[in-house]
């Protein structure tokens, strides 16, 4: 009984992880985490 509550608890977690992930409102944020290894440091620049 136990370990149906667990997985139903953890496959609800992976679904909401999901969701949040594939959120079309999440698109831009993603986008630039993207972009962050193409950009320069600013510190290295002189």
């Amino acid at each position: 009984m136990l370990q149906g509550i667990i997985t139903a608890v953890l496959m609800l977690l992976f679904l909401a992880g999901w969701v949040w992930a594939w959120n079309p409102r999440r698109q831009p944020d993603f986008d630039a985490a993207a972009k962050l290894p193409l950009e320069p440091d600013e510190e290295n620049i002189r």
